[in-house]
């Protein structure tokens, strides 16, 4: 949470450089727009550096030709993956249309990267019980969650102790991929550890507030509609920063949830010990949920659901990677 936006190093490149405040009007449209502060950091540093390959002319001197060989530089001197060339354009893009107000024909014609269609990692279950016999504190219980709920992670890192339902067994994720919210199962094994996690967050709470802090950002302006709800315990993180940090949004002191760079790391040391030769990332742990679900006979239906898949199709990936079921070949070596 100690990121601000660098805009000097353009808006200071001299007279035929981007004039006025451009980039902190695409901070501003973003947060209007209620952008994640992720994907904040991803557009300002892709027209920031759209900027500069031009020689710091504004975006409004420029053309497709200009968008073009910028997306072309990428994949062919930086060799990024499709998708990062698509964020790109959707940064741009999002310049010209949003921060610009501008409509231009060739906009319509820019044709986006075309992602491979990758059949994804999957651990078996006893390569999951492994991974997590070989984790620790508060890491292995957010694996634990990611795995056991389906979730992905940072609706794990952002869970908030009032949307978890102990009685009713169930986790409502929400703003999930695509602003939407769901609810999925709460593991029955995983309801004594999230539970210690509630009262950890609670005391830490407890003590936040003598202090004059124990405020949680929200989303949407309901620290306006709801003044008192932001030191409510209910909006606590389940999974807490160590420390308090400020918030680059409007300046506040506040306690943030915790870095996921933290899990990635977490991960990577107990694969090295379980042996795992996979590569193991928090999505893998999504992968495998959804993967075992369909292998212990669950409805497609039910596990698109609780991935919170717009299209059943995205689900239907993990049928590839079973041996079993109508698109299953058995091998004339084994007959």
């Amino acid at each position: 949470m100690e990121y601000q936006p660098k805009v000097g190093a353009v808006s200071e490149a001299g007279e035929g450089g981007v004039r006025g405040r451009l980039l902190e009007d695409v901070v501003r449209r973003l947060r209007v727009g209620h952008y994640s502060l992720r994907t904040e950091r991803a557009y300002l540093g892709w027209i920031r550096r759209f900027i500069l390959a031009n020689g710091t002319r504004h975006p409004r001197e420029l053309g497709a030709t200009h968008v073009e060989a910028f997306l072309t530089g990428l994949a062919v001197e930086g060799h990024v993956a499709a998708s990062t060339q698509n964020q790109a354009l959707s940064a741009i893009l999002f310049l010209y249309r949003d921060v610009l107000g501008m409509k231009l024909a060739w906009m319509d014609d820019v044709v986006r990267a075309k992602r491979p269609r990758r059949v994804p990692t999957v651990l078996s279950q006893t390569e999951v019980r492994t991974l997590l016999a070989n984790m620790e504190g508060r890491m292995a219980v957010l694996a634990r969650l990611l795995y056991g709920t389906g979730m992905r992670l940072m609706e794990g890192v952002r869970l908030r102790v009032k949307d978890v339902d102990f009685a009713r067994n169930e986790i409502t994720v929400r703003e999930g991929k695509g602003g939407k919210d769901r609810r999925t199962v709460l593991p029955a094994s995983l309801v004594p550890a999230l539970q210690a996690e509630v009262e950890r967050v609670h005391v830490l709470h407890q003590c936040d507030l003598g202090r004059g802090a124990g405020e949680v950002w929200l989303p949407h302006a309901l620290s306006r509609k709801y003044p008192k709800a932001a030191r409510e315990l209910g909006w606590q993180y389940v999974f807490p920063a160590r420390n308090l940090s400020l918030d680059p949004r409007d300046g506040r002191w506040r306690r943030h949830h915790l870095d996921e760079a933290m899990l990635s790391r977490a991960l990577k040391r107990a694969q090295l010990a379980a042996g795992i030769n996979k590569p193991v990332t928090a999505h893998t742990l999504r992968h495998s949920f959804a993967t075992h679900l369909i292998e212990a006979g669950y409805d497609i239906r039910t596990v698109q659901e609780l991935l919170g898949h717009k299209d059943v199709a995205t689900t239907q990936i993990y049928t590839h990677v079973l041996n079993r079921g109508a698109g299953a070949v058995l091998s004339p070596l084994d007959r």
